[in-house]
């Protein structure tokens, strides 16, 4: 009996340290983390380059990141320029596994930077707006590339990536589905914002919003004083009361439009990374915080 116990335990061991090996995973950013360990679950460990409240934009890689790197066997970007600093990287740690581009498969917003008279300088993101997590209809595409990634690096989870991948799906449906209502209750007149950059173009497309911002696609780029006070005017001649800072820039131009605009910040949106605090913690929360503040301000305009 006891022997029969021993080999019993000894034909466990091979099975117990598969399970304890999780398949190493990094993420560029914040919000790309949280979705490929929605997707992931117990299988992965998730370790994400650019953190909570901070800006892939300005990212730095540091000696750890490229360590981290190194040891992962699966790379996932958002791609259209985002990571600026990614190809460096990669080449720096002779990274030699898989690289995801999540957007892959996502229709991009052309960049209207070149169409404006932008005195910019500094980062930009080329010909397209990467800011694709805004629409929970791309986020559904990242979920379907990120499970099929994993799949292929880890066959014997391909079922349980599947269920994972089907019930986030249908989160994200829902999430559009109510925000399209809550923006749906506003006069199309009415649904207007300023922000710090240009972050919110494919929220805008999906739910008919203006929005406004002194910054380009990125927050290294520089509004002018030409750019500055025409957005200034604007807000005056059309009444716009819905102006927010974000958490990953610093609100003092914001704060100065407001001021000499006659308009008051709303509140805080979270466009490009999650938060450290409970407001938006998943990209889930980040998604119905934005939508609930936009949604008030706009009602003032």
């Amino acid at each position: 009996m006891q022997k029969k116990l021993i080999f019993a335990l000894l034909a466990t061991l091979p099975m117990l340290a598969h399970a304890a090996q999780k398949l190493p995973v990094v993420a560029s950013f914040s919000i790309l983390g949280d979705v490929v360990q929605q997707i992931g679950g117990d299988r992965v460990e998730v370790r994400t380059l650019v953190g909570p409240d901070q800006d892939a934009h300005v990212f730095q890689p540091r000696p750890q990141d490229v360590k981290t790197l190194a040891a992962a066997r699966l790379f996932v970007v958002n791609g259209l320029g985002f990571e600026g600093w990614m190809p460096r990287m990669s080449k720096a740690t002779g990274y030699k596994g898989t690289t995801l581009v999540a957007s892959e498969g996502i229709k991009p917003l052309k960049s209207e930077e070149e169409e404006k008279d932008h005195d910019h300088a500094g980062h930009d993101h080329g010909n397209f707006d990467p800011h694709v997590w805004n629409n929970p209809q791309n986020v559904r595409v990242w979920t379907r590339n990120i499970a099929a990634s994993l799949s292929k690096l880890d066959p014997e989870g391909r079922d349980y990536y599947a269920q994972r991948a089907a019930a986030y799906d249908k989160q994200l449906a829902d999430l559009d589905r109510w925000a399209a209502q809550t923006f749906g209750q506003l006069p199309v007149a009415k649904r207007k914002v300023i922000t710090g950059h240009d972050a919110f173009g494919y929220l805008a497309r999906r739910y008919q919003i203006t929005f406004h911002a002194p910054q380009g696609l990125s927050t290294e780029s520089e509004a002018s004083a030409k750019q500055v006070a025409g957005l200034i005017r604007q807000i005056k001649a059309s009444g716009i009361k819905a102006v927010f800072v974000e958490n990953i820039s610093d609100r003092r131009l914001v704060d100065q439009i407001a001021r000499e605009s006659g308009a008051s910040v709303d509140g805080k949106l979270y466009s490009d990374a999650l938060s450290r605090d409970a407001a938006a913690r998943s990209y889930t929360s980040l998604f119905r915080h934005n939508v609930e503040q936009l949604s008030a301000g706009m009602k003032k305009n």
